[in-house]
C-alpha cells in the first residue's frame, strides 16, 4: 500500500509512476479524499473544543444565576457534540474510502525496472547452460511413453474436472524427491529456515500481502470465509504482521513447500493440456524479511537461490527482469526464471522472484525498530518460487526423455530415489 504522505510530497512522482504501469492518474482524487479527511479531523478537534469552553461555562453561568446563558451554553454543548459525532462519521468514511482507493493501488516500479506493456517488453538478463540436442522429435511431458501411465488426466477430471491430475508411481515419487531436493537445499545451503504454514488464512492475510481485495476471484475461498492459499507467500510474509521486529532479528529467510490454489480465472484457453497450468499443485517458497537498506542485495540473493536448483538439476534456463507491464501487483522489481522445456522448444517460467519494498509491510503493519529507543520503521519484504515443484517435474521429465521412451534422472535426485536414475518406457522407476 502507498504511503499518502509520499503522495503528498510529490504527486507527479506518483502518477509518473503508475503511468509506467499503463494507468491514469490518480494523485488528485486520493489527495481530495486525503484533503476532506483531515479537514473534517481539524473540524471536529475545534467543534471539541468549543464543546469543552461551553461546558465549563454552564457552572459559572448556573452558579450566577443567569438562567438565560445557562440555556444558551447547554443547546451549544449539545449542538457541538452533535457536531463532533457528525464531523468524526465524515473524517472515518473519508478515511475508510481513502484506504479502499489506496489498496486496490499497485506497487511503483523502481528506476531501472523496464518500461513495456506486456511480456514483449522483458528484457533477459543471462542464460544458463544449453539446451538438449535430441536426434528425434521431443515429445511434451504427458506425451512420453515413461509418463503416461504415472500422470492420469481422467481420474483427475473425474474427480474434480478439469486443470488437475493424479500422479502414480514413478512419476509421484519423482515429484515428492523434487520437494525435498529443492527444501534441503535452501535449508543446508542458503540459510532458509524451513517452515510449515496452514494453506487456509483470514480475509486479513490475503490483504496483507495484495491478494484481496482487487484479485479475489483468482482464489478460492470456503463457505465459512477462510481462503485457500494461491502460495505460501500469503502465510510466510503475514508472520510477521502487525509485529514490531528487533534488527537483530534480521534478515528473515524462510522457505516452506505447501499445497497451493489459483482458480486461473485469467487462464482460460491458456496450457489446457498437460500440468502446467493447475487450479491444484505445489511449490517450494522462499520469503525474506530484510531491512530496507537490504533488500536489493537480497533480490539478487533469492533469484541465485532460485536458479541454483535448475543448475544442481542440470536443466538450461534464462533469467528476465519483468518490465513495467507485465510485473505483479505488489511487486516493485521482479525476476523471472524460465526453463527450457523440450516438448515446448521453448522456455517456461518456473519462478518469479519479486522484491516488493515496503509496500506489503504498509497493509500489514509490519515493522522493525533500527535501535533501540528509535521509532519503528516498515521492513522491506520480498518473496519467490524455489521452485514450482509441477513445472519442474515436467522440465525433468522433458529434458530427460530418450528415444526409447525412457527417461534419465538427474544424478542430484538419485540419493532421493534410493540411487535410481530412470523411469523405463512402462513406467518403472529403475
Amino acid at each position: 500500500m502507498h504511503d499518502i504522505r509520499a503522495i503528498r510530497d510529490d504527486p507527479a512522482a506518483f502518477d509518473a509512476a503508475l503511468a509506467r504501469r499503463g494507468l491514469g492518474p490518480r494523485a488528485a482524487e486520493l489527495l481530495g479524499l486525503d484533503d476532506a479527511r483531515r479537514a473534517a479531523i481539524l473540524a471536529a478537534e475545534t467543534a471539541q473544543a468549543e464543546q469543552n469552553r461551553a461546558a465549563k461555562a454552564v457552572g459559572a453561568a448556573k452558579a450566577a444565576g443567569d438562567a438565560a446563558e445557562f440555556e444558551r451554553l447547554r443547546a451549544l454543548v449539545a449542538q457541538k457534540k452533535a457536531d463532533v459525532g457528525a464531523l468524526a462519521e465524515e473524517a472515518r468514511m473519508a478515511d475508510a474510502r481513502l484506504r479502499e482507493l489506496l489498496l486496490e493501488i499497485p506497487n511503483s516500479p523502481l528506476a531501472d525496472v523496464p518500461d513495456g506493456v506486456d511480456e514483449a517488453g522483458n528484457v533477459e538478463l543471462r542464460r544458463h547452460g544449453t539446451p538438449p540436442v535430441l536426434d528425434f522429435a521431443p515429445k511434451e511431458h504427458f506425451e512420453i511413453a515413461a509418463v503416461r501411465a504415472g500422470m492420469d488426466f481422467g481420474a483427475a477430471a473425474r474427480l474434480s474436472g478439469a486443470r488437475f491430475v493424479v500422479l502414480r508411481g514413478a512419476v509421484a515419487r519423482l515429484h515428492r524427491a523434487l520437494a525435498q531436493f529443492m527444501l534441503d537445499m535452501h535449508t543446508e545451503e542458503n540459510g532458509l529456515v524451513e517452515m510449515i504454514t496452514p494453506v487456509l488464512v483470514r480475509d486479513e492475510a490475503m490483504l496483507g500481502t495484495g491478494q484481496l481485495p482487487k484479485f479475489a476471484e483468482d482464489s478460492y475461498q470456503t463457505t465459512n470465509g477462510w481462503w485457500l492459499i494461491p502460495t505460501a507467500e500469503v502465510t510466510l510474509t503475514n508472520i510477521v504482521a502487525g509485529e514490531v521486529v528487533d534488527a537483530g532479528a534480521l534478515p528473515m529467510r524462510m522457505v516452506a513447500h505447501t499445497q497451493c490454489f489459483r482458480s486461473e480465472a485469467g487462464s482460460a484457453g491458456r496450457d489446457t493440456t498437460g500440468m502446467l497450468r493447475q487450479h491444484q499443485f505445489e511449490k517450494v517458497e522462499m520469503v525474506s524479511i530484510v531491512a530496507p537498506e537490504d533488500s536489493l542485495t537480497e533480490h539478487e540473493r533469492m533469484t541465485s537461490c532460485a536458479e541454483g536448483i535448475l543448475q544442481r538439476l542440470g536443466l538450461a534456463y534464462r533469467t528476465l527482469v519483468l518490465c513495467t507491464g507485465d510485473m505483479g501487483f505488489g511487486a516493485q522489481k521482479t525476476h523471472d526464471i524460465e526453463v527450457w522445456l523440450p516438448g515446448q522448444d521453448t522456455y517456461r517460467e518456473i519462478s518469479s522472484v519479486s522484491v516488493c519494498g515496503d509496500f506489503q509491510a504498509r497493509r500489514m503493519n509490519a515493522r522493525y525498530r533500527p535501535a533501540e529507543g528509535e521509532k519503528p520503521a516498515f521492513v522491506h519484504t520480498l518473496n519467490g518460487s524455489g521452485l514450482a515443484v509441477g513445472r519442474c517435474l515436467i522440465a525433468v521429465l522433458e529434458n530427460g526423455q530418450q528415444a526409447d521412451g525412457s527417461v534419465v534422472l538427474p544424478e542430484a535426485l538419485r540419493p532421493y530415489l534410493r540411487g535410481r536414475g530412470m523411469i523405463t518406457p512402462a513406467g518403472d522407476l529403475v
